[in-house]
């Protein structure tokens, strides 16, 4: 049983407006959504990465910033075209290709939020709008 109580609420900046209510997929480490992530599978394909072999597709991507090509802005957006693209994305430092890449791609993104709070498999809802994210129910 988890020792985190459902109800922990982490209040950042909305990003990209949308509320959404999914499982969380957390990484401690930064994402380069070219060449990190296959935009074919929707899978974290960068070698020695803690998600590695996890798909992103349908579930709250937590992970502390981007990193890399300004190509990843539309790695996302074909992610989204092909229903493969994550629910939501919580990150801790904003950064400018995944943001783009979540507004082109109308993904809800909340910044400024301590990530170290939230583990894979929580039950999350994020607001893009008030820039909340909510545990609903901590993974077990």
């Amino acid at each position: 049983m988890s020792s985190r109580a459902p109800g922990l609420v982490l209040k950042g900046r909305g990003v990209v407006e949308g509320r959404v209510v999914g499982e969380a997929l957390v990484s401690s480490m930064p994402i380069s959504f070219l060449g990190g992530v296959d935009a074919e599978t929707g899978r974290v394909v960068e070698k020695g990465h803690d998600l590695e072999g996890e798909c992103i597709a349908g579930r709250v991507l937590c992970f502390p910033h981007g990193k890399g090509s300004t190509v990843g802005s539309y790695v996302l957006l074909a992610l989204k075209k092909r229903g493969l693209a994550p629910l939501a994305i919580v990150n801790e430092i904003p950064d400018q290709i995944v943001v783009v890449g979540a507004i082109i791609a109308g993904i809800p993104m909340v910044v400024g939020v301590d990530l170290s709070r939230l583990r894979t498999g929580d039950l999350l809802e994020v607001d893009g709008s008030s820039g909340l994210v909510r545990v609903l129910k901590p993974c077990s």
